[in-house]
């Protein structure tokens, strides 16, 4: 066996933190309904612990899940003739069972947070089960989840300057990049590597850094772009981050 290079205590936790398992990210408490229970009831229950999707269960098992929007297309239109109580009863007399997807689309804790937000976006689903490895639910991974996982990953908010470089597709060109970084006492806080956007025989690099505190970040920034291709550099202003009217 060829040893390529040594691993130091804080680089191996640094690997650790990056790596993200839904385990890590899914929410544990997680209600659930049997098959059986009546819509009205699901209903009342997602809307009591504001929840969008309850996995479904029979003797333990799971069958299925029901989001509000399966509740609200099962539901009686606004503009039915049937009175309050009529709809009441049709909506206690509806089964979940009855509206819920059946054999849902599963996951297990040790699988990847990357590999969850594939299958979200290539199955436009916003939940998933998670189960273990006896088929019983331990979570539920949320879009929500997911975008929490890579945010935390990418280190936007430790205020980390955000550089996008060109390297040639060669052993050692990352190496280098994070040997500046040492160097200038900068703390490399994460990094992705795109072959896609790069030309033939390049890789492009995105890193999140924070700058020493004797340093100017334009000073790491000149003296990245000496040694390497940069193609972009930015910090994120988070001071005044758009929020949504609360009417």
């Amino acid at each position: 066996m060829k040893l390529v290079g040594i691993c130091t205590y804080q680089q191996l936790k640094t690997l650790r933190e990056n790596i993200m398992l839904i385990k890590d990210w899914m929410a544990k408490d997680v209600l659930t309904v049997d098959e059986n229970t009546s819509l009205m009831r699901a209903t009342r229950v997602m809307k009591e612990n504001n929840i969008r999707k309850l996995p479904v269960v029979s003797h333990g098992k799971l069958v299925g899940i029901i989001s509000d929007r399966d509740v609200k297309d099962a539901s009686p239109s606004k503009t039915t003739s049937l009175d309050i109580h009529e709809l009441y009863y049709l909506l206690s007399e509806m089964k979940v069972k009855d509206v819920m997807t059946n054999d849902p689309i599963i996951m297990h804790g040790t699988d990847s947070l990357e590999k969850a937000a594939l299958i979200m976006l290539d199955n436009k689903i916003s939940g998933i089960p998670v189960l273990d490895d006896a088929g019983q639910i331990i979570g539920l991974l949320s879009e929500t989840d997911v975008l929490l996982g890579f945010i935390h990953a990418t280190g936007i908010k430790d205020g980390a300057i955000q550089y996008v470089f060109n390297l040639p597709d060669a052993p050692g060109s990352v190496t280098e990049l994070v040997k500046v970084l040492r160097e200038n006492n900068s703390r490399l806080i994460s990094i992705l590597t795109s072959y896609e956007d790069a030309g033939d025989g390049m890789k492009q690099v995105a890193i999140r850094v924070t700058v020493a505190k004797d340093m100017k970040p334009d000073e790491l920034t000149k003296i990245l772009s000496d040694k390497f291709e940069l193609v972009f550099t930015a910090t994120d202003d988070l001071e005044q981050l758009p929020h949504k009217s609360s009417h």
